[in-house]
């Protein structure tokens, strides 16, 4: 069938699986350390509440049927494991049914806890990770050709993050248009990295010219994807640096991550196969198999008709899924750039009365700045959960308003769930008596600054987010 097969790419499409494989691993690695203290039964936002006002329709996932904290725990670690033995190739050394049953698994693992995950799991990578691990269904194993169909289909979603990402910006913030948004975003950005205060220390004409290729790449490089080689592959290859420009220079998860291991799967054969060995040829392909994929490459060419309206629409959605299966999605991120970085530093005490005299003691948070003498860590491609939304909590108290003070609640108690989120604790031996919330302006420091007290961040005391509040005061949360 040559028509079918794309027999220039059994490399390409092995290391977007088994790269891919990895992203499962720590994706369903991050559940399993973190859900505990934020859906679990006695979490900030807990599953069996959530599911009280859901249905499989709405939520498909299995808990629906039934939910406790060890049966979610391994659920979690049944699709880790299938994903560490992907990762290692063995996967697709298994009978080709085989094969792609592992990858429905996996798929059906983290949709069941992507749609209980609620605020926790309402990020664009999650539904990236899904839809790009749905199409790994149907891309058969070792002993099968590459399906072009798939591989296109790979090549629409890269296509999608891409060019949906570039519209959003273009569309949204003065700042995207000329090109000074950099001036702010190394430094504003969710959650910085290691190199992030040195991005941001650029002269600010590479910063235009950093804006400027992000412009070209998502949105001129993207329609290149679908043009012969090489130029598709030179596309992919723009990608990919591009995408190692954005890792060194923040934590997004494994947002980068993903869109670099599509990108490989552009690459043909002729290119990878300078460095790295090619697979063997692949065999017959059944006819089972073929149906398959055409079924599938049906459902993607039905379901695109929402994205691509959302593409052209004149209020574009951003990072939404027109499906509860999370297929065929539209992406897109900083559409708006925050030009002051705020933070909320949470404090705790042990005094009695809270006054002038009273001592707070900070809790230091794993990802998100808090001591100005830390250096930002890198810690992509984990998400920080908490970390994130404590970043959406500083823009708006409104992102907080469900799951913040049952999150004080819980320090207030010592919960061990939930301190385990967090880098310190400075209350290991008792709980506080009280727990408060400021609300400060952060900003690297200067070049002088950063010389004469080697810190990385200067900040200010700007207000309130939440007065101290004792233990019997958020009792029951």
């Amino acid at each position: 069938m040559d028509w079918f097969a794309a027999d220039d790419y059994s490399l390409g499409r092995l290391l977007f699986k088994e790269g891919l494989a990895v992203l499962y691993l720590v994706a369903f690695v991050s559940a399993v350390r973190q859900f505990r203290a934020l859906i679990g039964t006695d979490g900030m936002l807990p599953v069996p509440e959530f599911l009280r006002t859901s249905s499989f329709r709405r939520h498909p996932s299995l808990f629906q049927w039934h939910y406790s904290d060890r049966y979610f725990a391994a659920v979690a670690w049944t699709g880790a494991g299938l994903a560490a033995v992907t990762a290692a190739g063995l996967t697709d050394r298994l009978p080709a049914a085989v094969c792609a049953l592992v990858w429905l698994a996996m798929w059906l693992l983290y949709l069941s806890i992507v749609n209980v995950g609620q605020l926790w799991y309402g990020f664009g990578w999650e539904s990236l990770l899904l839809e790009a691990g749905f199409l790994a269904v149907f891309l058969g194993n070792a002993d099968t050709a590459p399906p072009l169909l798939i591989l296109l289909a790979l090549r629409w979603l890269l296509f999608r993050l891409e060019f949906g990402a570039g519209l959003i910006k273009i569309r949204g913030d003065p700042c995207w248009r000329n090109l000074t948004c950099l001036y702010y975003h190394h430094e504003t950005q969710p959650m910085p990295g290691p190199l992030s205060w040195y991005f941001h220390r650029l002269p600010r004409p590479l910063h235009r010219v950093e804006v400027a290729g992000n412009h070209f790449t998502q949105l001129v490089v993207p329609f290149g994807l679908f043009a012969p080689q090489p130029v598709a592959g030179v596309a992919a290859t723009i990608m990919i640096v591009t995408q190692l420009w954005l890792v060194v220079s923040g934590n997004f998860a494994w947002l980068n991550w993903a869109a670099i291991v599509l990108a490989v799967s552009v690459l043909p054969d002729s290119v990878l196969g300078r460095v790295l060995p090619v697979p063997h040829g692949a065999g017959a392909t059944p006819a089972v198999f073929v149906g398959a994929v055409l079924a599938a490459t049906a459902l993607v060419v039905v379901l695109s008709y929402w994205p691509v309206r959302n593409l052209f629409a004149h209020r574009q959605l951003m990072n939404a899924s027109f499906n509860p299966w999370h297929l065929v999605n539209t992406y897109g991120a900083f559409g708006h750039v925050t030009k002051r970085r705020y933070e909320v530093i949470v404090e705790g005490t042990v005094d009695t009365r809270v006054d002038d005299y009273t001592v707070w003691q900070e809790y230091e948070f794993r990802g998100k700045p808090g001591d100005v003498h830390r250096r930002p860590r890198q810690f992509a491609p984990y998400h920080l959960r908490l970390d994130w939304l404590m970043w959406f909590a500083a823009i708006s108290p409104g992102y907080a308003g469900s799951w913040f003070v049952p999150f004080v609640a819980r320090l207030l108690r010592n919960d061990p769930a939930t301190v385990k989120l967090l880098r310190h604790n400075p209350f290991a031996q008792s709980p506080p008596t009280f727990v408060r919330a400021r609300l400060y302006l952060y900003r690297f420091t200067t070049l002088s600054e950063r010389k004469e007290s080697g810190a990385w961040w200067v900040r200010e005391d700007i207000d309130e987010f939440l007065r101290p509040v004792r233990r019997r005061e958020v009792a029951g949360l």
